[in-house]
């Protein structure tokens, strides 16, 4: 395209060429016995995350020098008052990570003039890239995906990460209502929860705690498979310190088992 804060097909295959590369990276450390660190906020943080986030990073300033870039490990860097902000997350899920536990991933999502527009997901241990960038639909290994059809709560799959941070952040209430509400719960956690939802293969995901990097490429994933991504609230934002992934037809019952009452 011949303008270059358009291109939105370029900046998609580099964020899937770019999840791919370091999820790779990643895999040399899986189930190899990596050492954890853990951080001021009790979580935790590999060798395999630095330089996961580093490669990224580095791509990201060789490609597109003027973008700015924020990511868990390494903070904001770049020109943070330009257009264009690429949200990275090199291993979501370090917990599964360094269990051997298959379930992270690799999380790069592109912010125009403040709009999430393009993101990758990608699963280095199972193999999974979901992708997709507005206009162009979601993918799943190259196959278009779509939020689930199911049309009633009580026949839907709900999926968390954590089962005790609802209590901790004050939700337990919301919580108990969408567990008495739905079919079946159970705990595919962090990113890929939200990738299930927006690749039709369960309803419902739920995080009472949420960091932006932990959300980069959803905004593009659920909107482009038809779902939604955002708040307890409806409002589609990665930035409320919470998230949830559902489709278009249960939003309003869920929103309104998860209102404050």
């Amino acid at each position: 395209m011949g303008d270059e804060g358009l291109d939105l097909d370029g900046y998609l295959d580099f964020a899937v060429e770019t999840a791919y590369e370091a999820g790779r990276l990643t895999l040399g450390y899986f189930g190899a016995g990596v050492e954890a660190e853990l951080k001021e906020d009790d979580t935790p943080v590999t060798v395999a995350d630095r330089e996961a986030e580093r490669l990224i990073r580095a791509r990201i300033s060789a490609r597109y020098p003027g973008h700015a870039v924020v990511g868990e490990e390494y903070g904001e860097e770049g020109n943070v008052d330009g257009s264009h902000r690429w949200i990275v997350d090199p291993i979501d899920g370090t917990k599964s990570f360094v269990r051997g536990v298959p379930l992270y991933g690799v999380l790069i999502g592109l912010e125009i003039e403040g709009t999430c527009e393009v993101g990758a997901a990608y699963f280095p241990a199972l193999d999974e890239m979901v992708y997709a960038a507005s206009g162009r639909g979601c993918f799943l290994n190259g196959r278009r995906r779509r939020v689930a059809g199911t049309q009633r709560l009580e026949r839907s799959i709900v999926s968390f990460t954590d089962a005790a941070s609802f209590e901790e952040h004050g939700r337990e209430e919301a919580w108990r209502r969408i567990r008495e509400a739905t079919y079946y719960r159970v705990g595919w956690s962090d990113a890929y929860g939200h990738a299930l939802v927006a690749t039709g293969r369960l309803e419902l995901m739920l995080d009472p705690v949420m960091n932006p990097w932990d959300c980069g490429p959803f905004p593009a994933l659920l909107g482009e498979a038809g779902g939604y991504f955002g708040d307890w609230s409806g409002r589609e934002t990665i930035y409320a310190g919470e998230a949830l992934s559902t489709t278009r037809t249960l939003l309003p019952e869920v929103l309104r088992l998860l209102e404050d009452r």
